[in-house]
């Protein structure tokens, strides 16, 4: 009887060995405990393997990761060691970066890391466009690029619920690009010159730094140089890019009353009539409670210029007439020039925040 359990017992089928739940990314995995790779990507897409419900952490070791990784798989951490000491970087611009991109877009194929899924954690950690913005930005037409555009972050179309903490956002034009849904970024930094806060998310950004950065070309005094937020939001949706408790700063080169807070975005869109940009994305951009300093233009607010029916960049759209809101502001930039801004959000700080990231369970 002892030899028939014994026997029975070699055809049973083994117990399923159950899936990591962490992985490591390393320079080198000779010491590592955790199953690793040397690329973040190959870890994320060890990760995509997995179609259980778990949570999946991707743990990167201090190091240089020269990628552009894309997260697809929901319920992801992707946590480094510190922004100081693990930096992913890449140099792609939208000049050239369409084959990036699905549609050929170069704007959204140039992010150094793309956010496409939903529960995302990422934190402690550099991501960084290294495009040599300011060497184009010296040059003069036509020798200029048109489209120097290089995202460090895509938070792109199917992204939801992406929370970023201890992360450093570094880029020129157009680090953070929110063209998904909800996010949050707390305890951060966001660093860049035109429209580096820009799209049609929704976006918390609390407890921050968000810096403007120097351009190459000459300054005219009383000018804008730069523009913070550039929000294409669209008009079903209440709250789009909202920073709260943050301080503006200015790099070391970077004028006096040079920089907005935003200037509104509208898409150009094609229709049965021609090309022209959309109406229906009224952006929404609110600084609450947020140290200013004195880099930030008087008039704190911009217009930006959209395509006319004719094809032409000459439809200009007004601060005045998008849903720019300011409350709270302290510092030497905080006092802005009446220019007749009148909108007020319909929520407090306190519903805004609870509709942008309550799934995340702030309680500060």
């Amino acid at each position: 009887m002892r030899y028939l359990a014994f026997a029975a017992a070699l055809f049973l089928p083994a117990a399923a060995e159950a899936a990591p739940d962490a992985y490591a990314v390393r320079p080198s995995c000779e010491a590592s405990t955790l199953p690793c790779y040397t690329a973040i990507q190959l870890a994320l897409d060890a990760a995509a393997r997995d179609t259980s419900p778990q949570w999946i952490t991707i743990h990167v070791a201090p190091g240089d990761y020269a990628e552009k990784p894309v997260v697809t798989r929901d319920r992801v951490r992707l946590t480094g060691s510190g922004a100081a000491g693990t930096r992913l970087h890449f140099g792609a611009v939208a000049q050239t970066a369409g084959h990036y991109h699905r549609a050929g877009w170069g704007t959204p194929g140039s992010a150094t890391l793309t956010i496409n899924a939903k529960d995302v954690v990422v934190s402690d950690l550099t991501v960084e466009n290294t495009y040599d913005y300011l060497a184009n930005d010296s040059l003069s037409e036509p020798a200029r690029i048109r489209n120097p555009q290089a995202v460090a972050l895509l938070l792109d179309i199917a992204s939801d619920r992406v929370r970023l903490d201890r992360v450093a956002l570094l880029g020129y034009q157009d680090t953070l690009f929110a063209n998904g849904g909800r996010a949050l970024v707390q305890r951060s930094l966001i660093a860049g010159n035109v429209d580096f806060i820009f799209g049609n998310g929704q976006i918390l950004i609390e407890d921050s730094e968000i810096r403007s950065r120097r351009r190459a070309e000459p300054y005219v005094a009383g000018a804008f140089q730069s523009f913070i937020a550039a929000p294409s939001t669209p008009l079903s949706q209440e709250s789009g890019i909202v920073v709260y408790r943050s301080r503006l700063t200015g790099e070391k080169g970077v004028p006096d009353g040079a920089v907005a807070l935003a200037r509104p975005w509208h898409p150009t869109t094609r229709f049965a009539d021609g090309r022209y940009a959309d109406p229906a994305a009224v952006g929404q951009a609110s600084f609450i409670d947020c140290f200013m300093d004195r880099h930030i233009h008087a008039d704190h607010w911009a217009t930006m210029n959209g395509t006319a029916r004719d094809g032409t960049p000459t439809l200009v759209f007004r601060p005045q007439d998008s849903r720019f809101f300011e409350a709270g502001s302290f510092g030497p930039g905080a006092k802005p020039r009446e220019i007749g801004m009148t909108w007020r959000p319909a929520a407090d700080i306190v519903r805004i925040r609870d509709a942008i990231a309550g799934w995340a369970f702030v309680t500060k």
